[in-house]
């Protein structure tokens, strides 16, 4: 049986890595951070019925959480991407990749975007993404072609995405 104390020792070994997850789902640092804290909140109030890998079920939580606030969200202020100041160079090129790879998913349907999360961030088999998306494999790797098909047009920006730049 779960406890508190191995509750806070997921979040504490998984946070880092979730709130990367939530932040490529929903693209904004501090939505991201919402996201995650109303995923751990589900969680935990589940938390004793969860089984020994409780990853996959806090990655649904994760994906429908967010699928929700989309569609709720009010889509009449868009904050700016440019900033007024030029910020120093860039000596390696991650961060124009980095960019790169926001910008690409950025322009995918949510739920591509999920699948190419999933599968190529969280390096999730297509099974578990099917169950934390609540669809058949066969829908991830449909939704997985049509995304990838969608990023050809930018080989630099696939590349990035498989490397996990």
């Amino acid at each position: 049986m779960r406890d508190r104390a191995d509750f806070e020792r997921y979040v504490e070994q998984r946070s880092a890595r979730l709130l990367q997850t939530a932040y490529l789902l929903c693209r904004d640092w501090g939505t991201a951070e919402d996201l995650l804290q109303t995923a751990l909140a589900k969680a935990w109030m589940a938390w004793r019925r969860v089984g020994d890998n409780p990853d996959p079920y806090v990655y649904r939580i994760l994906a429908n959480t967010h699928a929700s606030w989309w569609r709720r969200r009010w889509r009449g202020e868009v904050p700016s991407e440019i900033l007024p100041e030029v910020v120093g160079q860039d000596e390696t090129g991650e961060l124009g990749a980095r960019e790169a790879v926001r910008q690409v998913l950025t322009g995918l349907p949510d739920k591509q975007r999920a699948v190419i999360v999933l599968r190529y961030f969280a390096d999730l088999p297509d099974p578990q993404i099917a169950e934390i998306l609540g669809c058949s494999a066969a829908t991830v790797r449909s939704q997985a072609s049509r995304a990838l098909a969608k990023l050809r047009v930018d080989p630099a920006a696939i590349a990035a995405i498989t490397t996990g730049s």
